[in-house]
């Protein structure tokens, strides 16, 4: 899994695995969902980060089943 966050653009993409793309839906306006050929999620576009996301708080964490 990837975490981008393009300043320019304020724009946050989360690539859940590394395939084409063959489709994007949108959820809303400023959100991308992306889907592989089989229709499985492989990443999100969300536009507009900052007010949507808290950007400076950022943090990951791996949780063990």
């Amino acid at each position: 899994m990837k975490i981008k966050y393009f300043q320019d653009t304020d724009t946050l993409y989360i690539e859940f695995k590394s395939t084409p793309v063959s489709e994007s839906r949108d959820l809303d306006e400023n959100t991308l969902l992306d889907l592989d050929a089989d229709g499985n999620v492989c990443g999100i576009t969300v536009e507009h980060a900052r007010d949507r996301a808290d950007i400076p708080k950022f943090s990951f964490e791996q949780i063990a089943a």
